[in-house]
């Protein structure tokens, strides 16, 4: 029986929620704050928010797998999903809330996991591994809030 694994993580952006949320709606300029394990990202229709779909590879758990994701915006300038349409069941939703000038962006994932032994380490194992890669694509987003902030 396989099981949900999930993770998550979030950080203050140094960005007016507006601004935090355009630039995660843009999948160009999303794709260059995705650390490895993510890579050869590529932009397949869309661009920018409900209707976007963008295509990656991840090296994750010692095997790679290529995603597919479907992008929409259940509250527009507040949520954007990213659903994989290859089925490995992942859902990946960015939620922006305001924080004054700042921004609140939070990261959540979950999976259909496998089942057995193997099931019972992924899910000790992939929720943490999973939060420090967002909190590293948390940290590269801040940097360009604060970039585009000081240019």
């Amino acid at each position: 029986m396989a099981h949900v694994v999930a993770a998550t993580a979030e950080r203050t952006i140094d960005a007016p929620a507006d601004e935090a949320y355009r630039y995660l709606a843009d999948t160009e300029l999303h794709s260059r704050f995705l650390p490895p394990p993510f890579y050869d990202c590529q932009v397949e229709a869309g661009g920018v928010g409900e209707g976007s779909v963008v295509r990656f590879k991840i090296d994750f758990s010692g095997g790679v797998r290529e995603l597919r994701m479907q992008v929409t915006e259940p509250e527009p300038g507040r949520t954007l999903v990213h659903t994989d349409t290859s089925g490995s069941g992942l859902v990946t939703t960015f939620t922006v809330t305001p924080r004054g000038a700042q921004a609140l962006v939070n990261i959540t994932s979950s999976f259909h996991g496998e089942s057995g032994v193997a099931g019972f380490v992924e899910r000790i194992i992939a929720p943490r591994r999973l939060h420090r890669v967002y909190a590293k694509q948390l940290a590269s987003f801040d940097a360009h809030a604060r970039e585009r902030r000081a240019g």
